[in-house]
């Protein structure tokens, strides 16, 4: 008996059957039809394909979720597939329809963009893992989908990012360190393209300083946003043009009196690493090319004792500190080693061993001026 005389008895099976058969007799047409399909998916013409997709959506209403979960793994690798029952098992659950969503070439962008905005975000996480995703589909899982599908979007490298939802992705970034940290390593992207709209969040933070009545809390600052915009912004770490702007912006806070805590915390919580390392020289009294040393040469000892020094609370330095426009980024056990000894150390004893380092460090300088004088 050929294959398609063998479908032809499962569809006489079935009409005997009538909705009459016991479920074990209905879970059994229900994958011998499918694997039957399989079979000869690519020898059927269109009559036959509508006739496996009409029988097999009926039995679908009437099987458990392995006998649907066991089709759906069946249909997802093939080219051609009954399209009804393909878009049916794709809005299941979840256990049900991840194969289809990742591997189903049936599914249009318009069946994906509706389960995108209709089901769960695991749905959307497979939608996300394709082998190939379309500007329109990776837009919707942007507007619609959690954490966790727009950071496997992020990582599928074949998936296709318009401009428009680039911008998106930055400003989630701002609010979502996971996000961030996917983004960031995306070697694709345009960034130079979208430094306008990087820069435009910001610029709106350094206008608002001096007009924020209200306390900002450091802990909240530190613990969702600090390291998210530096990432993006600073990529390539410090930038001496970015230094030049963010010191003379700062400078500008600092005489009118609005350069605080307070500026600190929202330069941290935005990622503005050069203007928190800007803002920090001018609170410390140490010299542009001082602090400039410390960030190129990752001297993290150094960093640790003024910002102590300085009176900052732990949140706060650690948002700072992972902000800064280093010349390569801290690792996360960097970070937990500097924090440890940032709160292991008192603040007077910080502060005696930078004012000592502070008075070496000038009578060097002014050693070196007499010395210079001299040869002249």
């Amino acid at each position: 008996m050929s294959e398609l005389d063998q479908g032809q008895r499962a569809f006489s099976s079935f009409r005997v059957l009538n909705g009459e058969g016991n479920h074990s007799e209905r879970e059994d047409l229900f994958r011998n039809m499918a694997e039957l399909f399989s079979y000869v998916s690519d020898r059927c013409d269109d009559e036959q394909v509508a006739q496996y997709d009409e029988v097999l959506c009926q039995l679908a209403e009437f099987v458990e979720i392995e006998a649907r979960a066991h089709v759906a793994s069946l249909l997802a690798p093939l080219d051609r597939a009954p399209g009804t029952v393909v878009v049916k098992l794709a809005n299941d659950d979840i256990e049900v329809a991840r194969p289809l969503l990742q591997f189903s070439k049936v599914l249009s962008d318009d069946d994906l963009i509706d389960i995108i905005t209709h089901q769960s975000d695991q749905h959307r996480e497979a939608i996300a893992s394709r082998h190939k995703v379309a500007e329109r589909v990776g837009d919707a899982i942007v507007d619609h989908g959690q954490t966790g599908s727009v950071v496997r979007l992020v990582r599928n490298t074949n998936a296709e990012l318009h401009k428009a939802t680039l911008e998106k992705l930055v400003e989630r970034a701002a609010k979502d360190v996971e996000i961030a940290a996917d983004l960031r390593g995306r070697t694709d992207i345009d960034w130079a393209s979208l430094r306008g709209e990087i820069d435009d969040v910001a610029s709106k933070v350094l206008e608002t300083l001096g007009e924020m009545n209200r306390s900002v809390d450091p802990v909240t600052v530190g613990k969702v946003n600090a390291v998210v915009y530096n990432r993006m912004r600073n990529r390539a770490g410090f930038s001496s043009t970015e230094w030049k702007v963010a010191y003379n912006q700062v400078k500008a806070l600092s005489d009118r009196k609005q350069l605080n805590e307070r500026a600190l915390a929202r330069f941290a919580r935005f990622g503005y690493g050069h203007h928190s390392a800007a803002a920090l020289t001018v609170i410390l009294q140490v010299k542009p090319e001082v602090f400039v040393k410390w960030l190129a040469s990752q001297d993290y000892v150094a960093m640790t004792i003024a910002l102590r020094a300085a009176g900052l609370a732990p949140d706060l330095f650690e948002a700072i500190f992972a902000t800064m426009p280093w010349r390569d980024l801290p690792t996360t056990q960097d970070t937990k080693m500097v924090v440890s000894r940032f709160e292991a150390i008192e603040r007077e004893e910080a502060a005696n061993i930078f004012e000592l380092w502070r008075a070496h460090s000038f009578r060097k300088r002014a050693a070196t001026e007499e010395r210079m004088a001299a040869s002249a």
